[in-house]
């Protein structure tokens, strides 16, 4: 069934809402919505992200490997266009990001080619932003 793309919506814990606003909306470059004394809500993409202030969140962190990378689970991010994650890649190298995985093309040459990079937020929250030079790449198996 074709149905068109609607936002997302994701709730998250954090351990500090004025770091995880300074690096959501200063590096990210998510504006910010509504908010209380305990959570804020992001635009992150065109999706809604909402942080939420929490005094436990450490979880643990499984790896599993994919194209002889270690990827962090769980994590989320969103699917870029292309310009727009080379963009993105770029701003974070220039502010010294410490990736979990630097960015790079994976699958290259095969079904589902993709650009991807991981890193994580200032909580620990793993984040992954992906691209595709086709749109129709995403499922391809």
């Amino acid at each position: 069934m074709d149905r068109p793309i609607r936002p997302f919506h994701l709730a998250f814990p954090v351990n500090n809402l004025p770091e995880t606003i300074r690096f959501y909306r200063d590096l990210i470059g998510c504006s910010i919505g509504r908010s209380a004394e305990r959570w804020v809500d992001f635009d992150l993409f065109g999706h809604q992200l909402s942080a939420h202030l929490s005094e436990t969140t450490s979880k643990p962190v499984i790896h599993n490997e994919v194209d002889r990378h270690s990827v962090p689970v769980p994590h989320f991010g969103v699917v870029l266009q292309w310009e727009v994650w080379h963009q993105l890649a770029a701003r974070l190298k220039a502010q010294n990001m410490e990736f979990v995985i630097e960015p790079y093309l994976r699958f290259e040459g095969l079904p589902g080619e993709q650009a991807t990079m991981f890193f994580l937020d200032p909580s620990g929250n793993a984040l992954e932003f992906k691209s595709f030079k086709q749109d129709e790449q995403l499922f391809a198996t």
